[in-house]
């Protein structure tokens, strides 16, 4: 590996903007090549970006170029493709959530990583902080108590122009809904902080908008030790928010905000019974950074450039698209308990997560 890390974008819509920001502000990477499906649309992202090489597809791209990184921001259902050629060609992998479209092909990708000798990274930037690693720290070493109750809320608002773009809620090329699409960073954030599942209990809604995947989804996650989760994801909610709530033995932990957090979206409020003095060792101080592309791919490209693993905000690509799909699979057997067994051996929801959605919309 080189000195520099040589960068190229794949899909230059509105993500690639974090990635380039994240490419700029470190050091030892540079941006060396974009591609999109839209000659103009690259074109563009080129000229903002310092000009880059810009070709017509990502096997020109990879043949004329031999990136040390891809960043892959297309839709979900072009990243299991895009990403064996970059491991084909050498590269490492950056690639946004969802990673993948299914369980299996996800399998793929991180075989074919293993195979390589690269590197996978998947973009789950809810985790970095300073924040979510304090609490991290603290409900590791249990100073708060044994976690016993959440609540999982991501709650936005996307109207039908949202919808109007081709690939989006279509089961074969975005996947999934809301619960896929959106609700899976606070997922990913709330498994961050409390583990591995054990079971889920999940249902699909389709309320308002035009779509083949659902617009609501509601759920119920056990996670290991017994911890109850409430989980409730909406595309239909104008007062836009994104949230979890963990409570305790001793505390409770809330983070409020909308699509990114920092210090002051976080408080940990002590039960009545805790002496103040311990209380006031809970606070988060010190240098803050926030959840941001930056912080996420910097403490990647030190691993890549150190031959290191990956980051803990950058590793366990399956835990939270398996959540994801366990939701889905419940769905489909009318709300059923999932465990990971059921899910391992489920071939529905390892292919495709394409799941039963019940229709609550007036006649039209």
């Amino acid at each position: 590996m080189t000195e520099t890390l040589r960068c190229a974008i794949v899909g230059t819509g509105a993500i690639a903007h974090s990635h380039i920001r994240a490419i700029a502000a470190y050091p030892h990477a540079e941006l060396i090549a974009v591609t999109d499906l839209s000659r103009a649309s690259a074109d563009a992202f080129a000229e903002t970006y310092g000009a880059p090489a810009v070709y017509d597809d990502l096997e020109s791209l990879l043949a004329a170029e031999h990136p040390d990184v891809v960043h892959i921001c297309t839709p979900p259902g072009a990243h299991t493709a895009q990403t064996l050629a970059a491991f084909a060609a050498g590269a490492h992998v950056v690639v946004e959530k969802p990673p993948a479209p299914s369980l299996d092909e996800l399998e793929q990708m991180t075989d074919a990583a293993t195979a390589a000798g690269r590197q996978l990274a998947v973009v789950f930037q809810q985790r970095t902080g300073t924040a979510p690693a304090h609490v991290k720290r603290l409900l590791d070493s249990g100073a708060l108590g044994r976690p016993l109750v959440a609540q999982c809320q991501t709650l936005w608002y996307r109207d039908a122009s949202y919808f109007a773009v081709p690939w989006r809620g279509k089961w074969e090329t975005e996947g999934g809904g809301t619960t896929l699409g959106h609700a899976i960073h606070q997922l990913d954030l709330l498994a961050f902080l409390l583990g591995d599942w054990t079971r889920v209990e999940g249902r699909l809604w389709r309320l308002d908008r035009e779509t083949q995947t659902e617009d609501v989804s509601t759920a119920t996650v056990v996670f290991e030790g017994g911890i109850v989760a409430q989980v409730v994801s909406s595309t239909l909610s104008p007062r836009e928010t994104s949230s979890i709530r963990i409570d305790t033995e001793k505390a409770t932990i809330t983070v409020d905000h909308l699509y990114g957090h920092g210090h002051e979206n976080w408080r940990i409020t002590p039960a009545p019974h805790v002496d103040p003095a311990d209380a006031a060792t809970w606070d988060i101080t010190g240098p803050e950074e926030r959840s941001d592309h930056v912080y996420l791919l910097r403490d990647v490209f030190d691993a890549l450039r150190t031959g290191s693993p990956l980051p803990p905000t950058a590793a366990a690509p399956a835990r939270s698209i398996e959540l994801v799909a366990a939701i889905y699979a419940s769905a489909d057997a009318d709300g059923a308990v999932v465990t990971p067994a059921d899910l391992a051996a489920h071939p529905t929801h390892r292919k495709s997560f394409a799941s039963a959605v019940i229709d609550l919309r007036p006649a039209r």
